[in-house]
């Protein structure tokens, strides 16, 4: 298999992650609009738009209204249960057709794969270790380092037959070192030189500049404080 050639554009997902305050009037509403806002800004520019909160309170309609406006929509709702629940996620799915989708691997190899048969035209990405983990974090979870858990996590996925991985950008070259180019890599804990994110939560050894990023493997890269807060959002991406 050859290597997978991208546009630019294909190369982008902006995370649309809002937080209303509720102390200033904000609710989901809000948030809708500040996610609309943002996609009539990057309007027929063809990245993708990260949703995940959002979608759980206003409903999966919010996938055509920002696919409308000529952006790819990346429904991030790590989907986690049983292979039963996870299948009946995926027909619920199906009419929406969202671009990109995650599901936990830890739901296990059969509800990943239930999930994946209901979702042909849909790429179904793995989450392997949160950004914000550390080695302490992952050896109290899964009595193992940050890597070993991501190798591990990705072997499930493999064996499930889903799409891709969503992994930090510290691991891109050990993922691709074992997994080669079967699963796309996807990486947030992107944050560009130029940018500087008050009260960051992300692991500071596990984020990468998107240069650093793709070199390392990656397929796509998901940068959301750095455009979203951004003066031009446009400008930023």
């Amino acid at each position: 298999m050859g290597m997978r050639i991208l546009k630019p554009a294909e190369q982008l997902i902006v995370a649309a992650d809002f937080k209303p305050d509720p102390k200033q009037g904000q609710g989901r509403d809000w948030v809708r609009g500040q996610v609309l806002t943002l996609a009539e800004s990057l309007k027929d520019t063809g990245v993708y738009l990260k949703v995940n909160s959002i979608l759980r309170a206003c409903g999966y309609d919010l996938v055509g209204k920002i696919q409308r406006r000529g952006l790819r929509v990346f429904a991030d709702l790590k989907l986690f249960d049983i292979p039963e629940t996870l299948s009946t996620d995926g027909v619920l799915l199906q009419e929406f057709r969202p671009e990109l989708l995650t599901v936990v691997c830890t739901a296990g190899i059969t509800a990943m794969r239930a999930l994946k048969v209901e979702l042909p035209y849909t790429e179904v990405l793995g989450v392997t270790v949160l950004t914000n983990l550390t080695d302490a974090d992952t050896q109290a979870m899964f009595v193992c380092t940050t890597e070993e858990a991501v190798l591990r996590f990705a072997r499930l996925a493999e064996d499930a037959g889903i799409d891709g991985l969503i992994s930090s950008p510290k691991e891109a070259e050990m993922i691709r070192a074992n997994f080669g180019i079967v699963m796309t890599l996807n990486t947030p804990g992107i944050r560009p030189e130029w940018a500087i994110v008050a009260g960051d939560d992300q692991n500071p050894a596990r984020i990468m500049t998107p240069a650093k990023a793709i070199r390392a493997g990656a397929d796509r890269i998901v940068v959301g404080r750095p455009i979203v807060r951004a003066k031009e959002p446009y400008e930023a991406a």
